[in-house]
């Protein structure tokens, strides 16, 4: 299938690093956290990628200039100021009226796509939306007055859900969103909710996404101990 990723958010959370390179420019372990997201995909078979570009595309188009992948790399600009589901709308004419995959530029998983993808099949919605639990971003502390008589190191917390990307989607999904100032979480999201058209794949493994530099560290950590649950 498919493969569009939303890589032309501002990325101000992380200035310290999207004041000169976009987000999924943003470096883990030595490589941009985009083509961890790619890799994802490409170890479950699927490499035909339509990159959304925006905010400082220029860097993302140098960095796959010379790309040596066996890969299919569509860089498409989308506007500097286009929401998330107006920039899905630009790319309609890419995605050959065929069903698609989608996920943000800053969200890496050890999801299985494939698995996504017959779930995607059997249950017949227009969308297929990942569920994943939330990470808490520090470690929790219990206490008795002011001693620590538990730590926990940072986890994902396990009392909810959250939207984590790695979308599977129909084409009549298009027929929801108006244009370039489209939020896709807002209208579009919530009209197919309505229409009890979007069904949920649980995923209960790793997910993160790179919103500060906090996150940023952890990852870079996950790869330095070995222990980062996305490589294969």
């Amino acid at each position: 299938m498919k493969v569009v990723i939303l890589a032309g958010g501002f990325g101000t959370r992380l200035s310290e690093y999207t004041d000169t390179i976009p987000k999924p420019m943003v470096p883990v372990g030595g490589k941009p956290i985009i083509e961890h997201i790619m890799d994802i995909y490409s170890n479950h078979g699927h490499k035909d990628f339509y990159i959304a570009l925006g905010y400082k595309g220029e860097k993302i188009k140098e960095h796959f200039k010379n790309s040596k992948k066996n890969w299919n790399i569509n860089l498409i600009d989308t506007g500097s100021d286009t929401m998330t589901g107006g920039r899905l709308k630009r790319l309609q004419k890419y995605l050959s009226n065929e069903t698609f995959l989608l996920t943000y530029g800053d969200g890496i998983s050890d999801i299985n796509i494939n698995e996504k993808i017959k779930f995607h099949k059997k249950h017949k919605r227009t969308i297929t939306i990942s569920a994943v639990r939330p990470p808490a971003r520090f470690g929790s502390l219990s206490l008795n007055g002011s001693i620590v008589t538990k730590f926990k190191e940072k986890q994902q917390l396990g009392e909810s859900w959250i939207n984590g990307g790695f979308f599977v989607i129909n084409p009549n999904f298009f027929d929801y969103i108006d244009g370039d100032n489209t939020v896709l979480e807002k209208e579009p999201l919530e009209q197919v909710t309505k229409l009890k058209e979007i069904h949920a794949f649980k995923h209960e493994g790793f997910w993160q996404c790179m919103d500060h530099k906090l996150d940023k560290d952890y990852l870079e950590n996950l790869l330095i101990e070995k222990k980062a649950p996305w490589i294969r």
